[in-house]
């Protein structure tokens, strides 16, 4: 059979499986979950042999020291797998819930029902976690979803699966609602974005490359983010420790993520206080600081910065920094700049910080906090399935509910149209 055909095949038997997901109640989806994650941690040896075809194969390719880690699965890392299925079976069920009722003057009581969005597809790099992390999510939400991951964890990703099948199996739901496409032939991603009829969502979760791929090809809605190009902008009312302490934080906890601090503005009012003692900061943790002229004035040590340094996601540490007039600069910039990700204000005023709220045209948007608290867990969605700077149909870290959709339900008593 042709790469073309089993491509279809899998898509078709998730539609069917899907029909079914959406009639699940909550507790057989969560008494699943629970099952899933006890026998994964049962599985933790088997799991981490098949890892280990992975990162053999990692090492011969010459994968680097930062994309091996990340492939890497220990007793650990399966045990953080396990239990991140247990929270998401702990989360509420949006399938089923009624958002609002409102009554029509004829009567007609009119709502809005959570139900599933169908069958999601996962297209996704280095990381085996993504396999039961999207399983579940997508399932919990009623879906059926099909996931595609990267090559370089074919083995870790079907062991995964294997597992989590065997248990769908066991409660007598159809395996076909957690499909892996085994081969890693360019030709299958391709194939699978040409699954309208049968697909409902792609949601690809990797680099800005292959991202950009997806779109490209994808005949089915994309929800996508391209890149993070997080801001902070330290107003001339910041309490000037408190912003320290939130710019360490933002660039340095975790450099190589999305949601961390690529440019920081400074208010020109406090520059000359603000900027020397957070370069020492930044720096001592060996961070490179690019900068404007005023910067590299108050900062001997920082690199004059180009235009590309405005709009670049360094994922490193690496750090752009510019000293504004006023808010007005601040905001034209960002919104300017930015990826529609994450940005962050440092203030004491709050009309200031409501008019960056307001103002400011990203999916997160904080006062006085580390952009790093730009992701699902952290802000209460339990776990989330990507992050998406478009905003149809979600805006932001997506969790279970952005995972379904609405339809109109009506209620009448005979009603009829005149």
């Amino acid at each position: 059979m042709s790469i073309a055909h089993r491509v279809k095949d899998i898509a078709e038997g998730a539609r069917r499986a899907s029909l079914v997901m959406a009639r699940l109640s909550s507790g057989a989806k969560n008494d699943l979950l629970l099952a899933m994650a006890d026998a994964l941690t049962a599985a933790s040896d088997g799991l981490i042999a098949e890892n280990g075809k992975d990162l053999a194969a990692g090492r011969e390719k010459g994968l680097s020291d930062a994309m091996l880690d990340r492939l890497m699965l220990n007793e650990s890392r399966i045990t953080g797998i396990a239990d991140a299925l247990r929270e998401v079976a702990a989360l509420p069920d949006p399938v089923g819930a009624v958002d609002r009722m409102w009554q029509r003057p004829n009567g007609l009581q009119v709502g809005k029902m959570r139900i599933p969005l169908g069958v999601i597809g996962i297209i996704y790099e280095a990381r085996p976690n993504v396999t039961a992390d999207a399983a579940a999510l997508c399932l919990k939400a009623g879906n059926a979803v099909i996931l595609r991951g990267g090559s370089e964890a074919i083995h870790s990703n079907l062991a995964i699966a294997a597992v989590l099948r065997a248990e769908m199996r066991r409660a007598g739901i159809p395996e076909e609602a957690l499909a892996v496409v085994p081969f890693t032939e360019r030709e299958g991603v391709l194939e699978m974005l040409k699954q309208e009829e049968l697909i409902d969502l792609i949601i690809p979760r990797g680099g800005e490359s292959l991202i950009r791929f997806v779109v490209e090809h994808s005949r089915i809605p994309v929800i996508k983010h391209y890149k993070g190009v997080c801001h902070i902008f330290v107003d001339h009312a910041a309490d000037i420790p408190m912003a320290g302490k939130i710019v360490v934080n933002a660039k340095t906890q975790r450099p190589g993520v999305c949601n961390a601090l690529e440019t920081l503005l400074v208010h020109r009012e406090i520059a000359d206080a603000f900027l020397p003692r957070i370069a020492d900061a930044l720096t001592s943790l060996q961070v490179e600081i690019r900068g404007d002229e005023t910067v590299c004035a108050l900062v001997p040590r920082a690199i004059p910065a180009t235009d590309d340094d405005w709009g670049a996601e360094y994922l490193d540490l690496i750090l752009a920094v510019k000293v504004v007039d006023d808010m007005d600069q601040a905001i034209e910039h960002i919104n300017r700049y930015c990826s529609l990700h994450t940005e962050a204000i440092v203030t004491n005023d709050y009309a200031n910080a409501q008019r960056f709220i307001r103002e400011v045209n990203s999916s997160t948007v904080l006062v006085n906090a580390s952009t790093r608290f730009a992701d699902g867990g952290q802000l209460g969605l339990g776990a989330e399935i990507g992050i998406s700077t478009t905003k149809l149909h979600s805006f932001g870290p997506m969790g279970l509910e952005d995972l379904t959709t609405t339809k109109f339900i009506v209620y009448g008593n005979g009603q009829i149209r005149s």
